[in-house]
């Protein structure tokens, strides 16, 4: 009865009552309605009242949501196709709207918005009329779109800059976003990137005027865009310094894009600002101000001993959680710059026992391990700590361990006791695994080939990276895409939030030909990728490795800590008839005694996956074939290009793996795949 009212409602005079009636049809969620609405739907979808169309326009998408092929039977995909060349701005949107919506849900994946350089005008037309969230969805449709070339880049970029000067924060980024990729596209030192670039900077500013929940969404997106941009935003250092009355997420936000933001030109005024935080009451936030000074240092070269005499100013505070703070970033600030700043290791140890939380104790174990032929007590400090070790964080415990044998290779002679003792407590009264594999290997390298582990223990260590925290470029590359969105507020690809199909993924182009990665270069950073990103650490690939070293005619080298592994382990000395006659635990744990034969051969797992490498994916495993650890891999292309000039190189490892013969791929075509 209902039903035929509305149907009635369709075709009366007055247009509003039309959109009303087709309206709430469409938001009756009843399959047996449907058959009802079609008909009705297909006349006010042409319709000569455009509030009619555009309320139209909306309801094929509530249909498709409720019978999606009935929607496709019925040719509502093509009239919607038609509504985007309406001459009203509004239906326009909502066209657009609509199918965005239908897109989305559709389990083809397949745009239904032939993005062509005619349908491109029609938007771009309706663009400056219809209303602000019309725009949104306009914009965000010319974002998946790929000029044919600059020209016509640069004529859509003239024609979206406009809306930066909006003031809906929405259509500001939306607006943002589009410009971002399509200055991808075009050549880096064109004057035209130029000028787009410093047309961005002052609609971001303007946006840290808004309430605090505006802010912190544009403080996200502003934090994606400097990765990618950092000279958009780099005269702009004094609107990110934190007003007193700011939200703490707010004050957190802007102290990350300070830190990034800074150079030798602005280092003095960004110090004095992050010194003048750290006397905040907000504990949170102090402890930011004063990991920030240290990335400071480590990120401007020049800087570091203003920003180690700031810290250890800080330090003379006798402020607990600022003193442990600073400990941990004078850590980081000793990996920088080794051999430079050990003057101040005096100060810190006065400090020591303030010190409460895992990681400042950690990073204070560290600095007496590293330095401790500089320290003459370093012994009894690090003893100090062996009195409550089992109770200790494992960060702690792992730290201990580590530093004692530091200190057991650099002064062997009055420390033998003090090694026997951790490695004791390590691998017999501990319940963490890590903790007691790490003491097993000590054990067996001190016990087998001291200067070997030297060798491994005292290692010359890389320096760490000036950015440790910059997002790894292929995830970059996809948020700038997503723009305005949860995903550049959460700074996760939606896939990693949204369950179900979130539609196509989304990449930046590939820039015009010539044309060098210069973002990389501005960073000029070593990016640390997301775990999994990459194939990762080889010490955790490698089931084997080369023989331990043993005495004359195959007996087990001498222990020189008084007890061999093998003895901890098994209660007593190997037995002679042991397969092999191998005393390497290693060996014994993975089979890999005398015997020839394979034994078993793990299936492979993805090491590489395509979308990490770049088309290239990688799959392996590790096999033991006449006692010879082989490395067993398959290379697939799934790029839409060839690849070439393959290389392998093994990390130096406690294991002594080396590659024994360089790859033979010389060309991998797209589609191909090949076992190695």
């Amino acid at each position: 009865m209902a039903v035929n009212t509305f149907v009635k409602d369709c075709d009366d005079p007055n247009p509003l009552i039309r959109a009303l009636a087709v309206r709430t049809m469409g938001c009756i969620r009843v399959d047996k309605i449907t058959e009802y609405l079609c008909e009705p739907l297909r006349k006010c979808l042409k319709d000569e009242d455009p509030y009619v169309r555009k309320t139209a326009a909306v309801s094929v998408a509530k249909l498709h949501d409720i019978n999606a092929t009935l929607v496709e039977e019925q040719g509502f995909l093509d009239s919607l196709r038609e509504l985007l060349g309406d001459s009203n701005p509004m239906v326009v949107a909502n066209a657009v709207a609509a199918l965005t919506e239908i897109n989305e849900s559709s389990s083809t994946g397949k745009p239904l918005i032939e993005m062509d350089t005619a349908t491109i005008n029609k938007l771009l037309t309706a663009l400056n009329e219809c209303t602000e969230w019309g725009q949104i969805f306009i914009l965000d449709n010319l974002s998946s779109f790929n000029p044919k070339d600059d020209r016509e880049a640069q004529s859509i970029c003239e024609r979206i800059t406009p809306r930066l000067a909006h003031a809906n924060a929405a259509v500001v980024l939306s607006a943002v976003k589009v410009l971002m990729k399509y200055m991808e596209m075009m050549g880096q030192d064109t004057d035209f990137v130029t000028n787009i670039s410093k047309k961005l900077s002052p609609p971001l500013v303007t946006l840290l005027s808004s309430e605090p929940e505006v802010q912190y969404v544009a403080l996200r997106n502003i934090n994606l865009i400097i990765q990618k941009r950092p000279d958009i935003l780099k005269h702009e250092m004094k609107v990110f310094f934190v007003k007193y009355n700011d939200p703490i997420y707010i004050k957190l936000e802007k102290l990350d894009i300070m830190i990034r933001l800074t150079s030798q030109a602005n280092i003095a005024q960004v110090l004095s600002e992050l010194k003048e935080y750290s006397t905040e009451v907000d504990v949170d936030f102090v402890r930011k101000s004063v990991r920030a000074i240290g990335r400071c240092a480590i990120k401007v070269e020049q800087s570091a001993e203003r920003c180690v005499s700031t810290l250890l100013d800080l330090i003379q505070t006798k402020v607990n959680y600022v003193v442990q703070e600073a400990v941990v970033v004078i850590k980081d600030i000793f990996r920088k710059y080794p051999n430079k700043y050990e003057s101040i290791i005096g100060t810190l140890c006065e400090n020591l026992d303030t010190l409460d939380e895992p990681e400042a104790r950690a990073s204070m174990i560290w600095i007496i391990g590293e330095y401790a032929e500089r320290i003459d007590n370093a012994d009894d400090l690090l003893e100090s700590f062996l009195d409550n070790f089992n109770d200790e964080n494992s960060q702690v415990q792992l730290q201990l361990l580590t530093a004692i044998v530091k200190l057991f290779l650099k002064r062997p002679t009055d420390t033998q006791e003090l090694v026997q003792q951790v490695l004791s407590l390590a691998t017999q009264d501990s319940e963490n695994p890590d903790l007691r594999d790490r003491g097993f290997i000590y054990w067996r390298l001190l016990s087998t080939d001291p200067a070997a582990a030297k060798e491994v223990v005292l290692a010359e260590k890389p320096l760490i990276a000036e950015e440790t925290d910059l997002l790894e470029p292929t995830l970059l590359d996809e948020l700038i895409c997503h723009i305005a969105s949860l995903a550049s507020v959460y700074h996760k690809p939606p896939t990693a939030f949204v369950e179900g199909k979130v539609g196509l993924k989304k990449m930046l182009p590939a820039r015009a030909a010539g044309d060098t990665d210069s973002d990389q270069e501005v960073a000029g950073a070593t990016i640390i990728p997301e775990p999994g990103s990459l194939i990762g650490d080889l010490l955790d690939m490698d089931i084997g490795g080369a023989a331990v070293p043993r005495g004359q005619g195959g007996a087990p080298a001498p222990d020189l800590l008084g007890g061999g592994l093998d003895q901890l382990l098994a209660g007593g000395p190997p037995e002679p008839t042991a397969a092999g006659g191998s005393n390497s635990l290693l060996g014994d744990i993975f089979g890999m005694g005398g015997s020839a034969h394979a034994g078993y051969v793990p299936p492979k797992q993805v090491w590489l996956s395509a979308d990490k490498g770049k088309g290239l994916e990688i799959s392996g495993t590790w096999s033991l074939r006449s006692n010879i650890i082989h490395m067993e891999m398959t290379f697939s292309n799934k790029a839409m290009q060839a690849m070439q000039g393959f290389g392998i190189q093994l990390n130096k490892n406690s294991f002594g793996l080396v590659a024994s013969q360089p790859l033979n791929i010389p060309l991998l075509n797209a589609g191909q795949t090949l076992d190695i």
